[in-house]
């Protein structure tokens, strides 16, 4: 797997021409130093507490904290074993304190190609394995809040149909597009012009940190299941308003079709291989 990655600023300006054969392929780092306090509290017990973390930002997926040994309680660690991926070898972590234990809550990377070797021995949190984190004294939530993200929401009177297996679950012209930053754009439908008929509650909710709680449906069609493949923020933060009520489905995993042209399925973190 290629990889492009950059430690630093970003620089220079664009040229005005685009040449896509420059294009960098595979995944793209960016680690980019903060200004700004970091705390993550696990049993009332500070894990992590630095006035100099790093945020990683990596193609199709979140941005993650990452933080310099000394800044985290590594006696509270302990070593699980090392696990590969599309960055390099990591040592993964359990967190401990007292009686209570997450598995797989901490990693560093031990190995990496020469491109990655920035975030080498950097120590990194799963967002969910601590129960708070602040920022400067504000909590946080939902996962940490990337400086370079915008949101825009637009109208549009594109056809928009939604299937799964050949059924079609939604079918609109009064859609409205959601486009964030380092996301594929995501369409999201009035109840009326969805098949409600199919949608089973869910008991899943996230938080994001842009966009407020979301509440979950899965689908069912035929003798299957697609679980949790609907959402929607019924009180939704920021600049997400215009989308109040209105349900989306993960493009990853359902057939799009945009004006009688079907997309292909982005790859994201919320892809289901098969």
């Amino acid at each position: 797997m290629s990889l492009t990655a950059v430690s630093g600023p970003l620089s220079g300006r664009p040229s005005g021409r685009l040449n896509v054969e420059l294009a960098p392929r595979g995944p793209i780092l960016y680690l980019q130093p903060l200004e700004y306090r970091i705390r993550a509290l696990f049993e009332q017990v500070t894990v992590v507490d630095t006035l100099r973390p790093f945020l990683l930002h990596e193609s199709g997926r979140l941005p993650v904290y990452y933080f310099r040994p000394e800044d985290v309680r590594r006696d509270l660690l302990q070593r699980e074993g090392r696990r590969e991926d599309g960055i390099g070898t990591a040592e993964r972590f359990a967190l401990r304190v007292g009686e209570r234990t997450v598995g797989t809550a901490a990693w560093s990377y031990v190995e990496t190609s020469d491109d990655a070797a920035f975030v080498r021995e950097l120590v990194a949190l799963e967002w969910n394995a601590v129960d708070e984190w602040f920022c400067e004294d504000e909590q946080l939530f939902g996962h940490p809040r990337d400086p370079f993200s915008r949101i825009d929401v637009h109208r549009t009177t594109r056809h928009v149909r939604v299937l799964l297996d050949g059924e079609v679950l939604a079918d609109t012209r009064r859609a409205r597009v959601l486009f964030e930053t380092g996301l594929p754009p995501r369409w999201y439908i009035p109840v009326a012009d969805v098949r409600t008929d199919l949608l089973v509650p869910s008991s899943l909710r996230t938080r994001c940190a842009y966009k407020g709680s979301a509440s979950y449906w899965s689908v069912h069609v035929g003798d299957r299941l697609e679980e949790d493949l609907v959402w929607s923020y019924p009180v939704p933060q920021h600049d997400a308003e215009p989308v109040r009520d209105l349900l989306c489905f993960f493009n990853e995993r359902v057939d799009l079709e945009l004006d009688g042209e079907r997309g292909e399925r982005p790859r994201t973190q919320w892809s289901r291989d098969g």
